[in-house]
């Protein structure tokens, strides 16, 4: 089985919020892809609930493509810690958590229910777990804390 990147790091060394590069992949015509860890709380320390994090995840779909270019797709990981963020080309980690900053304080100061993308029957695979209390409480918890643009020592954006 090959070996994934993101379970060889050791998630006890990090210290959430930052933004970290977890890899360049260059296709077989010479594109890049690059795929970023947007760790928003601590490993094996805290968690976003499901409905929140669902928020989370449909704002910043539109808001990260708003702020940086070629946004492949923003999914959030498995233990509810952050997202995978997959971009054409390479942005830098200060360039990126620059953008989830604004993203978030977006998310915690201006958008209503009416800004949330995907919330009904046709358009969300689980549209009734979604809460964008929960998802502002986040975002300014996440605020709060600082968004590094090292995963190992904190230099806050």
């Amino acid at each position: 089985m090959a070996k994934v990147e993101s379970f060889t790091l050791d998630h006890t060394k990090v210290k959430a919020p930052y933004v970290r590069l977890i890899t360049e992949e260059h296709g077989q015509i010479g594109d890049l892809i690059s795929n970023y860890d947007l760790r928003l709380v601590q490993p094996n320390v805290n968690a976003i609930p499901t409905a929140g994090l669902h928020t989370i995840e449909h704002l910043l779909a539109g808001l990260l493509r708003d702020r940086l270019t070629g946004v492949i797709d923003c999914s959030p990981f498995g233990c509810r810690t952050g997202f995978h963020l997959i971009t054409w080309g390479q942005h830098s980690t200060t360039e990126v958590a620059t953008a989830l900053k604004a993203a978030l304080q977006d998310i915690a100061d201006k958008i209503t229910w009416d800004d949330v993308q995907g919330t009904d029957i046709y358009s969300c695979g689980n549209y009734r777990d979604h809460s964008l209390f929960s998802a502002k409480e986040w975002a300014k918890k996440i605020l709060a804390e600082g968004i590094s643009d090292d995963p190992f020592v904190r230099h806050e954006i």
